[in-house]
């Protein structure tokens, strides 16, 4: 009963989709069709482009060395700046 299609079920679904789609839609959807089968098949064939596994390194991995600079708090500021400091502000 739903065994294979006949020439005649081909054309019925082809009259169909014309009556639906039009005469100027079926190669815009041919082309949209085909370019998504072939992206497929290339994923499917192509291996992973994105690689999460770290690469091997040889070398030992060392943390950067600190700057004290950085770190060290400003020199204190002497008893004559702070009045011109206070006068100012």
């Amino acid at each position: 009963m739903f065994g294979s299609f006949g020439w005649m079920e081909m054309m019925l679904i082809l009259i169909i989709v014309l009556i639906i789609f039009g005469a100027g839609k079926i190669p815009q959807l041919g082309e949209g069709l085909g370019k998504a089968i072939k992206g497929f098949k290339k994923s499917v064939n192509e291996v992973d482009a994105i690689d999460v596994t770290p690469p091997p390194s040889e070398a030992p991995v060392v943390p950067p060395p600190q700057v004290a600079q950085a770190q060290a708090a400003p020199p204190p500021a002497s008893p004559a700046q702070s009045e011109k400091q206070v006068k100012q502000g």
